[in-house]
């Protein structure tokens, strides 16, 4: 048996990003989730938010786009592990879709929390 030898700091970062790279490229779902949060940012900048909705809205993309990768990483293990159907593999990818889920609908809600009265008022100044 080896050695095991700790990565350095560097090496890790690395990796973690040699990771993120391959997901984006890969993943169109996770290609979605970038293109929906950025757009959000896009339009939180355009309305004007609050320093605490920001912070709020990053949080929420950050979570959905993360539990988008963390569900595309338990799709390769499940594949490399079981590569014919069986139920139980099916249903293990399930449940991490449905984790992504949550958080898309929590982002969601989250959106129109913080949107709905910046639409407003600017309906409001329009008509």
């Amino acid at each position: 048996m080896g050695i095991y030898h700790r990565p350095g700091f560097l090496r890790s970062l690395n990796q973690a990003w040699r990771g993120m790279m391959y997901t984006l490229r890969t993943q169109k779902h996770v290609q979605f989730h970038v293109f929906a949060g950025s757009s959000v940012l896009l339009l939180a900048w355009w309305s004007e938010v609050t320093r605490y909705e920001w912070l709020i809205l990053i949080f929420a993309i950050g979570s959905v786009i993360s539990a988008e990768v963390m569900n595309s990483a338990l799709e390769t293990v499940v594949d490399m592990v079981q590569p014919n159907y069986h139920p139980l593999a099916g249903m293990a990818k399930d449940i991490a879709a449905g984790a992504v889920l949550v958080t898309a609908i929590q982002a969601a809600v989250i959106g129109m929390i913080v949107f709905v009265p910046a639409l407003q008022r600017f309906a409001n100044r329009m008509f």
